[in-house]
């Protein structure tokens, strides 16, 4: 997936060139410019998801003209970069409408989180615009790709108990598809309507968590210029996802647990009690009850959050699953780069099931992203993939360990899968000649290609 764009917009190059450095390594693209005229010209081609803007621009530094044009530009995101004395035209800037305002000079962290949660709430807005249309990508369901008993399972309970209001906890190794899990809970449930928003408990600094989750009330600290709705209030009526929480500081755990006790919380600095209806979805991929037993994480949070809970398995544990998923992103890939099509070599997908992917379904997906980037005329080549991972070339006897650890059953399934697809592409996806060459029945062929997700 392509990373969110922002365009920053400043007239001084030592601050733009500071900021697309944070911005950067947080993963997002940036390009900058210096006056609205580059603005207007960089947004079509660009097409941010969020627009930095400088209040004085070139050429009179004037920031009426600036506010004059925040409703051109408002169709994503703008956020507005102001010295401390222009803060009531800021405000003006948010009733034009721009989506907020950060005071320079800039606080990183600061900054981190009022920019994702912008380009979040753009990115969902443009999703929601695609399934209202009929773009979406089939159903919820779908997007729980594979054959494996254990993702079979998942699938079944997630269609169980998307319905209800009960609260879940998904469990499981890094990249093995726990957000997607919870989307689709949300896409199901009778909340869908409402807002998805998710929170990663690990990435927002500790001193910021409280006043993001609860919001703040005007004065509550310095710089609390306003009265501001936290996540939780955002939340309201939707579903609430809290990715790692087992990373959540045990205060925080504290004033957490009082929220799902008691359906309200105070804002930061506030004396008004605010009520929510939101349903709870966690996430982690770290052992909570053994972090229960160190005393890191809080035993009555955790009871109150697990309510039912959904195992994640590593790829290493499904690769019949691993074709299906490189058929799917093959085809995203494909629309992404305005492709009609995009082809593996067989040799190409023998490599993928050979490799332990330690990073799941992300890893998987990143890595082929960067292979069809290098690859030409549709086709991915194994020397496409030697670019990158120079080992691929060795053949099925440099299998870069990729299963050693896995068990004798695992590894056996994957080697009938990467046989099978060979034979097929030998005999041009003639199965009769393919069963034959492998020494099975037709029939016995066909069982397996449908068992394996061929």
């Amino acid at each position: 997936m392509n990373p969110p764009r922002i365009l920053l917009i400043d007239d001084e190059p030592a601050f733009r060139s500071l900021c697309e450095q944070w911005l950067t390594s947080a993963g997002y693209e940036v390009r900058g410019g210096a006056s609205l005229d580059e603005a207007r010209a960089l947004l079509g081609p660009f097409d941010p998801d969020l627009l930095l803007l400088d209040l004085s621009l070139p050429p009179h530094f004037d920031p009426a003209r600036t506010l004059q044009a925040v409703p051109e530009f408002a169709s994503r995101p703008v956020i507005i970069l102001t010295g401390h004395a222009d803060r009531e035209l800021a405000l003006q800037a948010m009733q034009q409408g721009a989506w907020d305002f950060i005071a320079k000079p800039l606080d990183p962290d600061m900054l981190a989180v009022v920019v994702k949660r912008a380009v979040t709430k753009h990115q969902l807005s443009r999703e929601l615009q695609q399934l209202r249309k009929g773009q979406g990508s089939g159903t919820p369901l779908d997007r729980l790709i594979g054959v494996s008993p254990s993702m079979t399972g998942v699938r079944a309970l997630v269609e169980r108990i998307a319905p209800t209001d009960a609260r879940v906890l998904v469990m499981g190794p890094s990249g093995t598809g726990k957000e997607v899990i919870s989307r689709a809970l949300h896409d199901l449930s009778l909340r869908a309507e409402g807002p998805f928003i998710s929170v990663h408990c690990g990435a927002i600094p500790a001193d910021l968590l409280e006043s993001e989750l609860f919001g703040y009330v005007k004065g509550a600290f310095t710089g609390a210029d306003r009265d501001r709705d936290g996540l939780l209030k955002l939340a309201d009526g939707g579903t609430l996802f809290l990715d790692e929480i087992g990373e959540m500081p045990l205060p925080m755990q504290v004033k957490l647990l009082r929220v799902l006790q008691e359906g309200s919380f105070y804002p930061v600095g506030g004396r008004s009690l605010q009520q929510i209806n939101v349903r709870v979805v966690s996430a982690t991929n770290a052992n909570l009850p053994d972090m229960v037993a160190r005393g890191e994480f809080r035993e009555d949070l955790y009871y109150r959050i697990k309510g039912v809970t959904i195992e994640t398995r590593p790829l290493c544990e499904r690769p019949e699953d691993i074709p299906l998923l490189v058929r799917h992103f093959i085809a995203q890939l494909a629309q992404e780069s305005g492709q009609p099509s995009l082809h593996l070599e067989p040799e190409v997908l023998d490599w993928v099931l050979r490799r332990g992917w330690p990073g799941n379904v992300r890893e998987l997906r990143n890595s082929l992203e960067s292979i069809c980037a290098l690859s030409r005329g549709g086709r991915v080549t194994l020397d496409d993939v030697a670019l990158l991972h120079p080992g691929a070339q060795g053949g099925a006897d440099q299998d870069d360990g990729a299963l050693s650890d896995a068990p004798l059953e695992e590894q056996v399934r994957a080697l009938e899968i990467r046989l099978i697809r060979r034979a097929l592409a030998q005999h041009e996806d003639n199965r009769t000649r393919a069963a034959a060459a492998l020494g099975l029945s037709r029939q016995g062929l066909l069982k397996k290609i449908e068992r394996y997700g061929l």
